[in-house]
């Protein structure tokens, strides 16, 4: 085989493979894609959020008036998801405190998917409770 043989054969030997990859619908449904599928609890939010927030916050240090909410079932965009909602005021490089903010963070397939800055719609009437463990975070 010449090398221009060889390197056409190396390119579509992957491409050939992928076809044969195909998708199996026997599988569990995708969480993303059904929305009607049930949504798993994220039995680790708490650990996860703490993670989370200490990479999420510029200054994970000094973090005043900590609330949290257990996640709750409730609808983003379209479906059905769980959600856990935050309030906390965090310190500023000057020494100033923020006015304590509310953030949503949306659980998918049980994991932390990501922070909704706009949590009004999404945390109304949940039932905060103190979360020191986010007062407590150390660098």
């Amino acid at each position: 085989m010449g090398i221009s043989a060889r390197l056409v054969a190396i390119v579509l030997l992957p491409l050939a493979l992928a076809g044969c990859l195909g998708s199996d619908e026997s599988g569990p449904p995708s969480f993303m894609e059904d929305s009607s599928a049930p949504q798993p609890f994220p039995e680790n939010y708490h650990s996860e959020l703490l993670a989370f927030m200490r990479t999420y916050l510029n200054n994970p240090v000094g973090v005043r008036d900590a609330m949290m909410a257990d996640p709750v079932q409730r609808t983003v965009g379209g479906r059905v998801r769980y959600v856990s909602c935050l309030r906390f005021s965090e310190q500023q490089s000057d020494g100033t405190y923020r006015p304590p903010r509310e953030q949503a963070v949306l659980f998918i397939n049980g994991r932390l998917d990501r922070v909704l800055q706009n949590a009004s719609d999404v945390c109304v009437g949940v039932n905060y409770q103190p979360f020191p463990d986010l007062e407590h975070m150390s660098r």
